[in-house]
């Protein structure tokens, strides 16, 4: 008999609405498993390769013993496994923390798969373990095993493409994703009792809704602890978080060390701007050359800023009258920077991914600055070939492009930066490179690429400013680097040395527990 058939209509939606609201459950897990390991690993590919990958190992698993065990199980079902995987999701944000301390001494690649096995394989393999007990249900007997089989199916993908939409464009950017994982686990096991209810014609409502009930009872017990589980660093007195928001980009925080009297502005385990905290000033060096821009190239007005972070730069061109547009993507990075380091534009403020938004920019610049290449996760979208020809088609015709760009230099042949000078050679006849410290191998360095040469000698700059320019000009073997396209960009593997180089910098400077939600 066709368990669908019995009664038809009833039976047909709670089954289907279970395996709706699983589906959803998956990808709501897959997607918030990227936010919680992000502050601590970065957002780079590496952590979504292993996101997705352990979902799909996870499901894999949950498939394969999900269907053996509905051949075999009589006395549990579907309400067990919900309420299990309500369980296990509850408990997530709970064990983030020991769990990355544990992976950090694996390396960047190694630990970020090992984290994300052991925190999100859990659950996803119970929901992995819905699909085939549904089927079972529906498909009792062999006539219809295939349209019950991938009904099933597709409902529950519907589910999950519901939930990939619900999450991304409403729920996240109102809802922190730690609590969304609490209500998430409280919903599947909300579910499960319905569940238990509905599945008493194959398992006695005597024996399903005990062990649901146990585990429910263990979550509600559970709760304070998980909802009072947030990480907090260890070390107060030297760090003082003075603003928190986990934006759609990234955990944002403005963070205070007063005995070194500065504030910095963090994005996850990037830095994008540091100042002094009694005077404001900027202290990021590499950002200096934006003093001695102006009189290296004095026909400037007109600016734009890609990646505006604390905006030192911008409010540095605004003292020479120029002025500045800035596009920033994460509106809570732009909100950081106006209420703590003040910030206040020139020009126009653009909140937007750049890739996006420079298609819609009109009129001509005479400065761009690039700053979107930090220590951590690199937008590599940004530094292409296709990417270089857009900025080159807003700047004016004795226009110049400035991009920041963290490395190590090794000797001037390390293959990512040979790659961002190959490509900007692609769209630019001449670029000078700069290194910020000289005397240190792991830097950030300045590219000046222009359509006519920069004139050295132009009556406008100061000896003291070409002494600089000069201590600092180094030379870049292209020919080990690849031109970066958006068909072709292994960026992101070239730097994994410097990503994890630079990881090792920031938890020295704050302590590993200031990566931890």
């Amino acid at each position: 008999m066709n368990f669908l058939t019995s009664p038809p209509l009833l039976n047909r939606i709670w089954l289907y609405c279970t395996v709706f609201l699983t589906g959803a459950a998956v990808m709501v897990i897959e997607l918030l498993g990227t936010r919680l390991i992000a502050p601590f690993y970065g957002a780079s590919l590496y952590v979504w390769t292993s996101v997705i990958s352990v979902t799909l190992i996870a499901l894999a698993l949950g498939y394969f013993v999900g269907g053996r065990w509905a051949d075999r199980s009589r006395k549990t079902g579907l309400a067990l496994i919900i309420a299990l995987s309500g369980l296990l999701t509850l408990l997530i944000p709970c064990v983030t923390a020991p769990v990355l301390l544990a992976t950090d001494t694996l390396g960047l690649r190694l630990g970020v798969f090992i984290s994300t096995l052991v925190l999100f394989s859990p659950s996803l393999i119970m929901l992995g373990m819905v699909g085939p007990f549904a089927v079972k249900l529906a498909t009792s007997s062999l006539d219809g095993v295939g349209a019950g089989t991938g009904s099933i199916y597709a409902v529950s993908t519907v589910g999950s493409v519901i939930g990939t939409l619900f999450l991304g464009f409403y729920l996240f950017p109102q809802v922190g994703s730690r609590e969304i994982f609490m209500g998430l686990g409280i919903a599947l096991l909300i579910l499960a009792v319905g569940v238990a209810f509905f599945e008493r014609q194959r398992i006695r409502l005597m024996i399903a809704l005990p062990p649901v009930a146990l585990l429910a009872v263990i979550s509600i017990m559970s709760l304070p602890h998980v909802a009072s589980s947030t990480h907090h660093a260890t070390d107060e007195d030297s760090h003082r978080i003075q603003f928190e928001r986990e934006s759609l980009y990234g955990w944002v925080r403005v963070i205070d060390k007063p005995a070194e009297n500065f504030r910095l502005l963090t994005v996850d385990a990037s830095t994008i701007g540091a100042a002094t905290i009694s005077h404001g000033e900027n202290v990021l060096t590499y950002q200096k050359i934006v003093d001695i821009l102006p009189a290296l190239t004095p026909q400037i007005n007109r600016a734009l800023l890609i990646g505006q972070g604390a905006g030192h730069m911008a409010m540095t061109l605004k003292k020479y009258g120029i002025v500045t547009d800035t596009l920033e993507i994460d509106p809570a990075v732009a909100e950081a920077a106006s209420r703590y380091f003040g910030f206040t534009p020139s020009g126009k403020t653009i909140i937007g991914d750049a890739r996006y938004e420079i298609r819609k920019l009109t009129g001509k610049y005479d400065l761009i600055i690039l700053d979107v290449f930090t220590g951590g996760s690199e937008p590599i979208h940004l530094l292409t070939v296709e990417t270089m020809s857009q900025l080159r088609s807003l700047l004016s015709d004795r226009g110049v492009l400035a991009l920041n760009f963290v490395a190590f230099l090794e000797d001037g042949k390390n293959k990512a930066l040979a790659s961002v000078a190959k490509t900007l050679a692609q769209v630019f006849p001449h670029q000078q490179v700069f290194i910020s410290e000289p005397d240190t191998e792991f830097n950030d360095f300045v590219f000046l690429a222009t359509h006519q040469a920069i004139e050295y000698d132009n009556g406008v700059i100061s000896a003291e400013q070409r002494s600089w320019l000069k201590a600092r000009r180094i030379s870049i073997d292209q020919s080990p680097g690849t031109v970066l396209t958006d068909n072709l960009n292994p960026l992101e593997m070239l730097q994994i040395r410097k990503s994890e180089q630079y990881r090792r910098l920031i938890v020295e400077l704050l302590g590993i527990d200031h990566f931890i939600r």
